[in-house]
């Protein structure tokens, strides 16, 4: 469920600078500049200047083009909110000296009426927050400026194409105005003058623009646009330090779980326009293909535009390859640039450049966001270039990414229709129902939380973050492949399809035409983010392969790391597929979703119905085939590699229908009275069955149903051992609580075995352990490891019981306890590690010296819990001296990388 964040917007009578902030400080330095081939800074003081500021520095020292300019740090945006609200003292004296050596570096002056400098005004945060943040274009504009740039260029029409863009850009900003408003002039005028773009207007018709978007700013906003530019300036710089906390910003930092950083910096930088004539554009590349990895130039660009055209999304872009016929001396010099800019990053390079009036200026250079595919390719490719080693290239894939290519695909074997093709943006197949805005998304996962969801856009925009989040997949009418639905899509691991102009969008009537077909809200809708074709209805899909460039990365990650991972897995199929993905054996395996389904589930309710011992063994006789051949099947898939398989844990009533419908049809498949079922139903409620009659509880009231499972474990491990196969089963007794209760089970355990193999003439090795899950296993873990010959912590419901939380129910609260920073994390999510944690290490530091002490042997200690397939809880696993993770099979290989990146790491950290 989306986060309810307070939108922090700063009204016009509020928009002031205060001289009496919280810190006077004047000798500490709060603003520096770079141009003309010098800064103050360098790329290592992102914390401190920002992504963008640091390498707007640094990429002044080395020589690229870059128009002169200043930084506004972070630590200014923390002391605004510390303060109230206040800016320190030193602030503005600082900027006014940056923009004087700005002025100075290019030649002209900040608010001249014949020859004005013009500047951008931008965030920039430490780590990349695309499209998060507020930028204002063209600031310095007024009404006498714009004619004397008008007459300087030569160009009226380049000029007021400017100031309009100003009014909107700081009218929405930094005032409040809905952009819509704008747009809806811009619409009604293109309408007017009969024609379907931006550029077909005349300076004449966007003299009137100016107009119109002046009285929708003072209707607005109550007062006229500010003609004073240095008002427009600190205006402009307020505006980009409120958005921090707007809440968008919020939004997209609780998703990405971004924390503890001190604010955004605010960049201010001398304008070169895209938008003087066709000699003239803009655009966004990254210096290697962030879809594929692949070592091409890759991007977008547009003639005669301002940078914001290409990422709006608002004009659907060419293809940066395009340049080279158009501008070919540009594409040279970009070609070159790109080259010098991964040598000395030795990164991939996201770019924003413009071209005016035929000379190239680069506004930007950043780590390019990539997929996780195109993170594994880039990695392995620059090692065989020789700019990183293996560990460079282990650390620099984020693990969670490689999501991206775990991702299903569409079958290649089945009968696809593309009934339109757009700009694949983010590989990977995706079905869902279409839904037509962020806000309607966010409410059909309220009431459908399964069901999968399609956001169709026209275009996307940073207020649409909750409801992309949610989405299976993303297709948009407009846009490119640096557009905001691309880069976030991209950032997320979600297919995406964008600027695929086929499609029209009808919110009024709830539906989409493509063609002469209608595709209404509700209905299913398939993109292929890999190639950009869009099907109607549900296209079959198809798991991925590890081979490759994924494949090399991951041998040297299982070279790097010492934890093992294992798999959570209930099948023969779940349990092939995570042996494919790299898994090391199972860490849990649940029985009891082995009893779902067919003949199992009416004789499960037939043990569960029984009325004496005699009934519930002649019950669980007719399951114990069922049983024995799952596990059959998984101890073959896993051949060679240790099989851990808990005994049933859930209570006996989830197996039982609670509704009238279902407990009369259970009645009459067993034959028996319905008022029996109903009756039973009520013997087995619990007020909280969590903490009922589950796991070891269940086998000490009822020996045959443990006693049935231990059998059919044994009898399965010794016929795939007679195939000549290697089976190393490990029994789990789950929910311990006592050595008592683990000693008398463990008894039990070994009495059947020993009739098992009597009876088979031959032996298996076998363990038996426990789920240490509940805080007093933890507590008394030196106890329980005199029994134990392995834990295995489950960290689900150890979380659940030492918060106090119901994992079905904290969505009710959970939001609002990160907005708030009392948890910094979902703990169900990634591990606890300061309380649930020190219960983990406890257990096993206390178990392993017990076991040690008494038997001499090492006691095995893994983690089941859906935090083994998590990258933070993984480093905290390998810290803690763990012997395995175990997670699902898609995480896998995510817990691999995890686990080599642990071991990087501790050794980083030891030799500092």
């Amino acid at each position: 469920m989306p986060t309810k964040t307070k939108s922090v917007k700063l009204p016009p009578s509020r928009a002031k600078i205060s001289t009496n902030g919280a810190k006077s400080a004047k000798a500490h330095k709060y603003v520096y500049t770079w141009g003309a081939g010098k800064a103050d800074g360098d790329g290592s003081m992102k914390p401190l200047l920002g992504g963008k500021g640091a390498n707007l520095a640094e990429m002044s020292s080395i020589g690229i083009p870059v128009p002169p300019g200043f930084t506004i740090t972070t630590e200014v945006c923390h002391d605004y909110y510390e303060g109230g609200k206040k800016l320190p003292e030193a602030v503005k004296p600082q900027v006014e000296a940056a923009l004087n050596l700005v002025e100075s570096q290019s030649g002209k002056k900040f608010g001249d009426s014949h020859d004005p400098l013009l500047v951008s005004v931008r965030s920039g945060a430490a780590l990349s927050m695309p499209g998060m943040m507020n930028t204002i274009l063209n600031l310095g504009l007024n009404d006498a400026s714009v004619e004397g740039l008008a007459k300087k260029t030569g160009n009226a029409r380049f000029a007021y194409d400017g100031y309009r863009r100003l009014i909107d850009m700081f009218g929405s900003t930094a005032m409040g105005v809905e952009h819509e408003a704008f747009e809806h002039e811009l619409s009604k005028l293109k309408e007017e003058k009969k024609v379907k773009l931006d550029t077909d207007l005349t300076a004449d018709d966007l003299k009137e623009l100016v107009k119109r978007y002046k009285a929708v700013y003072s209707k607005h906003v109550g007062e006229g646009f500010p003609q004073d530019p240095k008002d427009q300036l600190w205006k402009a710089i307020m505006a980009v330090f409120n958005s921090w906390m707007g809440n968008k910003a919020v939004q997209y930092r609780r998703i990405e779980r971004i924390s503890e950083l001190k604010g955004t910096a605010v960049n201010v930088q001398a304008m070169v326009f895209g938008n003087t004539g066709t000699n003239s554009g803009t655009g966004v590349a990254f210096t290697r293909d962030p879809n594929s990895g692949a070592d091409e130039f890759f991007g977008d660009y547009l003639i005669n535009a301002q940078g914001e055209d290409v990422v709006a999304g608002i004009r659907t872009p060419e293809p940066i390859t395009k340049l080279d016929s158009e501008m070919p001396k540009v594409y040279k010099q970009l070609m070159d640039i790109r080259k010098k800019l991964e040598l000395h990053y030795k990164e991939m390079q996201d770019v924003e450049f413009t071209v005016e009036e035929g000379t190239l200026y680069m506004l930007q250079t950043r780590t390019g966001k990539r997929t996780g595919s195109a993170a594994v390719r880039i990695a392995v490719e620059m090692v065989k270039e020789g700019l990183i080693d293996e560990k460079t290239a282990l650390k620099r894939v984020a693990a969670d990414s490689l999501n991206h290519l775990l991702l299903p695909q569409l079958d290649p074997k089945a009968k696809v229709t593309s009934v339109a093709r757009g700009i694949a943006a983010s590989p990977g197949a995706a079905c869902g129902k279409v839904i037509l805005s962020a806000e309607a998304a966010v409410a059909f996962h309220e009431e459908h939380p399964e069901q999968p969801i399609m956001l169709v856009r026209k275009e996307t925009s940073p207020e649409d973050v909750a409801g992309m989040h949610l989405a299976k997949g993303i297709l948009t009418q407009t846009g490119g492949k640096a557009s905001h639905a691309a880069v976030v899509a991209r950032g997320w691991g979600k297919p995406c399809v964008v600027g695929c102009d086929a499609i029209h969008i009808d919110e009024k009537k709830g539906q989409i035409t493509i063609g002469d077909k209608v595709v209404k809200v509700g209905d299913y809708l398939t993109i292929n983010g890999t190639t950009g074709d869009v099907m109607i209805g549900q296209v079959p899909t198809v798991d991925p392969t590890i081979s490759g460039h994924f494949a090399e990365l991951m041998s040297w990650a299982d070279r790097t790391r010492t934890l093992k991972v294992r798999t959570n897995a209930d099948t023969p199929a779940d349990a092939a597929k995570a042996r494919e993905f790299g898994a090391e054996g199972i860490g849990l395996c649940r029985t009891e979703h082995m009893f779902f389904e067919g003949q199992r589930i009416v004789d499960m309710r037939k043990m569960i119905l029984a009325d004496d011992t005699e009934g519930r063994v002649k019950a669980l006789e007719a399951l114990e085939p069922y049983q024995r051949k799952d596990f059959v099947g998984i101890f073959e898939a896993m051949d060679g590699l240790p099989v851990t398989i808990r005994l049933l844990d859930p209570p006996l009533h989830e197996f039982l229908p609670h509704d009238d419908a279902g407990q009369n049809e259970v009645a009459k498949q067993l034959g028996i009275p319905v008022e029996k079922v109903k009756r039973r139903v009520e013997q087995l409620h619990e007020s909280n069955p969590m903490l009922g009659l589950r796991g070891c509880r269940l086998p000490i009231k009822f020996p045959e149903i443990g006693d049935m499972q231990v059998r059919a474990i044994l009898e399965a491990a010794i016929e795939v051992k007679k195939k000549g196969k290697s089976v190393l089963p490990e029994i789990m007794i789950p929910l311990i609580g006592t050595v008592e209760e683990l000693s008398i089970l463990k008894k039990r355990a070994l009495a059947v075995a020993e009739e098992v193999f009597k009876k088979a003439g031959t032996k298996v090795e076998f363990l038996i352990g426990t789920m240490i899950e509940i805080p007093r296993a933890a507590l008394t873990a030196d106890q329980i490891a005199e029994e134990a010959e392995f834990f295995s912590f489950g960290t689900n419901d150890l979380t659940q019981l030492t918060f106090g939380f119901s994992r079905d129910d904290i969505g009710s609260f959970m939001p609002a306890y990160i907005e708030h920073k009392i948890l910094p994390v979902d703990p169900f999510q990634t591990l606890d590690q300061s309380g649930v944690g020190q219960l983990v290490e406890m257990g096993t530091v206390k178990g392993r010296k017990a076991r040690k002490d008494k038997h001499g042997e090492h006691l095995k200690v893994g983690i089941c819990g859906e935090h083994g397939g998590d990258p933070e809880s993984v480093v905290f696993c390998h810290n803690v001296g763990m012997d395995y993770v175990s997670c699902s099979p898609f995480r896998v290989p995510i817990a691999r990388l995890a686990a080599a990146q642990a071991v990087l790491g501790s050794a980083a950290q030891r030799d500092k």
